[in-house]
């Protein structure tokens, strides 16, 4: 699933992505693109991902959520969930 934002991608966005993306058990790829990425943001987008993996691995589950961050030019005319939005 791609999401993106113009300007800065927060710590506050990351967590209103993961927050849709957990409401969704089948999604597998979290894509962000954005201007700029805080590490903040980035920590918390790949502590979700470790999570995920973790708790599958507790329960027997096969399940893992893969995190690509892109980070410069957003350009509109790319499909993708507006961060804004959520």
């Amino acid at each position: 699933m791609l999401f993106k934002k113009r300007g800065t991608f927060t710590e506050e966005d990351a967590r209103k992505v993961i927050e849709f993306v957990s409401e969704r058990p089948d999604e597998r790829e979290i894509i962000v693109m954005a201007e700029r990425i805080t590490d903040e943001a980035k920590r918390r987008l790949w502590d979700y991902a470790r999570a995920v993996k973790l708790m599958a691995d507790l329960t027997g589950e096969e399940r893992e959520v893969r995190v690509e961050i892109l980070e410069g030019y957003v350009s509109e005319k790319v499909k993708g969930i507006d961060v804004e939005g959520l």
